[in-house]
C-alpha cells in the first residue's frame, strides 16, 4: 500500500515538441477502481508510439515520416482527437509511457488482495468491449495514463505477473516492442520460412529477430553496416544495407516497420503467395502499390495493431522460460525523458532506451 497523496512524473501537456513534456512533482496518486490495481512503477522505456502521440503523427493530415516535427512543432493540430490513432480525443495533461514494469501495491474492489506485492508487466495494447458489442483497442499511455510516473493504474487482467531474474529496467523493454513483434508474427503465421525484417535495429525490429528465430525462421535484417554485426549476434542470419536493393521474390514473409519510399521494393521482394505485415511506417505512411502485383501474385497484405490476449500471455511465457534477452542501449532517469527521446530519435542505438522511474 501507499499513503502518499502525490507523486512525481512526466506529463504531456499537448501535441508538439519536446517542450510539451513537463516534469511534475505534485501529481495525484491514482486510486484503483473496481477490477483495477495500483502499480508502483519501477521502470518504463521509450517507444515510437509515445513520440508519435506527442507530435500528433497519427493524424491523417500528416503524410511525412515520424521524424517530422518530432522535436518541435505539432503539425498544426488543434485537438487531441486529430492526433490520436484510435480516433478518440486525448485528455491532456496525459501521463504517457507504453511500457511499465513494477509491483502491485493496492487493489480495487473485486481484485484478490493476494495480488499485492506481485511483480507485473502491463499489457501495452489493451482491448475493451463497447456497449454495441464491438471491441476498441487502445495503447497504455495514450488513451489512458501510462508508466511515466511513480504510480500507475491498470485493469487487473492487463497487469500480468512475471517471474524473472531480470531487473525492472530490463523487463520494461519487453511489453510494447516484443508484443508488437509477436503480434505481427502470429498475424502472418510465420514458421520456418525466409523472413525479411525492416527497421531491424529498433525495439520492435530487434525483438522480431529473436521471436522469428524461436520459430525457426531464416532471418534477413535490413540495417546499416555499422549495426550489422550486432544484429547477427542477436540472431539474424543475414543483413541487407537499408540503402540496398531488396532481392526480388526472395522472402516468404516481410515484417515491415518502415514503409515510405522502399515499400514497392519490399513488395517485389515477396515470393508468390507471400505475406507482408506492417505495424509501423517511420519512413512515411503514404506508399505506392500496383494492384496488379497484389492480385496476379496472390500476395497477402496485413496490418497489425489489435492483439488477442494470448499474445501478451505468450510473451510472458517466453520471458519466464529465458527464451528472450533484453537489448537495452541506454538508461535515463524519468526526469530526463526529453533527453531520452532526443537520443531515441537519432536512431544510433540498437534495441531499447530504458527509463528508470523508481529506485
Amino acid at each position: 500500500m501507499t499513503d502518499r497523496a502525490t507523486m512525481r512524473g512526466m506529463v504531456l501537456t499537448g501535441h508538439g515538441g519536446l517542450e510539451k513534456l513537463e516534469w511534475r512533482e505534485d501529481l495525484a496518486v491514482p486510486e484503483p477502481g473496481a477490477g483495477e490495481v495500483l502499480i508502483k512503477v519501477g521502470a518504463a522505456a521509450v517507444n515510437n508510439t509515445d513520440i508519435n502521440t506527442r507530435t500528433g503523427w497519427y493524424s491523417k493530415a500528416v503524410r511525412g515520416d515520424t521524424a517530422s516535427a518530432a522535436t518541435q512543432g505539432d503539425h498544426g493540430l488543434q485537438t487531441g482527437a486529430e492526433g490520436s490513432w484510435s480516433g478518440e480525443a486525448l485528455a491532456f495533461p496525459l501521463i504517457q509511457g507504453a511500457d511499465c514494469c513494477g509491483r502491485i501495491v493496492t487493489v480495487g474492489a473485486g481484485v484478490d488482495a493476494a495480488r499485492i506485492g506481485e511483480r507485473v508487466l502491463v499489457r501495452t495494447m489493451q482491448s475493451r468491449a463497447k456497449p454495441d458489442g464491438s471491441v476498441v483497442t487502445f495503447t497504455f499511455g495514450s488513451e489512458c495514463n501510462g508508466g511515466f510516473a511513480e504510480y500507475a493504474v491498470a485493469a487487473s487482467g492487463d497487469a500480468l505477473k512475471v517471474s524473472s531474474d531480470l531487473a525492472d529496467i530490463e523487463l520494461a523493454g519487453f511489453p510494447c516492442a516484443f508484443s508488437t513483434a509477436e503480434a505481427m508474427i502470429q498475424r502472418c503465421g510465420l514458421g520456418s520460412e525466409n523472413v525479411l525484417i525492416t527497421g531491424a535495429s529498433g525495439g520492435v525490429g530487434s525483438a522480431a529477430i529473436q521471436l522469428a528465430k524461436r520459430r525457426g525462421a531464416h532471418v534477413t535484417a535490413v540495417t546499416t553496416a555499422a549495426k550489422a554485426e550486432a544484429l547477427r549476434e542477436l540472431g539474424a542470419d543475414e543483413t541487407i544495407d537499408r540503402d540496398a536493393v531488396i532481392p526480388t521474390t526472395a522472402f516468404d514473409v516481410i515484417l515491415d516497420l518502415v514503409g515510405g519510399p522502399q515499400f514497392p521494393g519490399l513488395i517485389e521482394g515477396l515470393r508468390d503467395r507471400g505475406r507482408y505485415v506492417t505495424s509501423g511506417a517511420i519512413a512515411g505512411p503514404i506508399v505506392e502499390l500496383d494492384l496488379r502485383t497484389l492480385y496476379l501474385r496472390d500476395l497477402t497484405l496485413l496490418g497489425s495493431t489489435y492483439q488477442p490476449a494470448s499474445v501478451f500471455e505468450d510473451l510472458i511465457g517466453y520471458i519466464e522460460a529465458d527464451e528472450l534477452r533484453p537489448v537495452m542501449a541506454a538508461v535515463y532517469p524519468l526526469s530526463e525523458l526529453r533527453s531520452a527521446q532526443d537520443a531515441f530519435l537519432r536512431k544510433s542505438h540498437i534495441g531499447k532506451i530504458g527509463i528508470r522511474v523508481s529506485e
